[in-house]
């Protein structure tokens, strides 16, 4: 005979799958589209040149970071005044509990660089947008890197590695699967705030020159809006 105790507990069990099934998303969020990012991020705009990709710290083709992203554009751009600026910009289709995008402070050490420095700073953009971002520095013995970056979840942009998990479980709740995307500029040096001053350059005017269906992937829909009036 099944006691009381038992059909409890099995009402229980039965409750917490029907609510696991509730939560497990169905729909995929993908605000890339079929785009190709080698095609669409411009390799000259304003002052600025494509030189090559020397020196950009970025994950070998069979690493586990490069197999988290299928779509990786990583470029240098150099000016007539000798400024040179790294970009990344790494894409994963699928934000999960194992792929998800991997913070540049968590992966630079895995390339010997030490992180002496780690804030949360604003990107201004155009129309008033402002992206939350972070900046770093990443050092080993010969080089001192200053990095500029931000990331987006689906909808969302968070500014460190508890607001990415959040996001994630968000969009997961409202039965989603997200893509995300990581925007990465650094130039080498070792005055920070002048680094800072000079990727924030950088990166305001590139968001001036994508092209519009490019925007949504980078920033969101919302601040895409706004950066296409």
């Amino acid at each position: 005979m099944i006691s009381r105790r038992d059909t409890i507990a099995g009402l229980a069990c039965l409750a917490a799958s029907g609510a696991a099934f509730a939560l497990k998303p169905r729909n995929r969020l993908n605000l890339l589209g079929g785009a190709q990012l080698e095609t669409l991020v411009p390799r000259s705009f304003a002052e600025w040149s494509e030189h090559g990709t020397g020196g950009l710290v970025i994950p070998s083709d069979n690493s586990l970071a490069a197999r988290l992203y299928s779509q990786t554009v990583g470029r240098v751009f150099t000016r007539e005044d000798g400024a040179e600026v790294m970009l990344l910009i790494a894409y994963g289709d699928t934000q999960s509990d194992t792929l998800q995008l991997h913070r540049p402070e968590i992966c630079y050490p895995f390339f010997g660089f030490t992180i002496t420095r780690n804030e949360a700073v604003p990107i201004p953009l155009a129309n008033g947008v402002v992206l939350p971002g972070r900046t770093l520095t990443a050092s080993t013995y010969d080089r001192n890197e200053q990095v500029l970056y931000w990331t987006r979840l689906g909808e969302y942009l968070p500014q460190d590695g508890r607001e990415q998990l959040k996001a994630r479980l968000r969009t997961q709740i409202h039965g989603f699967v997200a893509d995300g995307i990581l925007v990465r500029v650094s130039t080498l040096g070792d005055d920070a705030a002048a680094a800072l001053a000079l990727n924030r350059e950088f990166v305001a005017g590139l968001m001036k020159v994508v092209p519009r269906q490019l925007l949504p992937a980078l920033v969101g829909s919302e601040d895409a809006t706004r950066l296409a009036v």
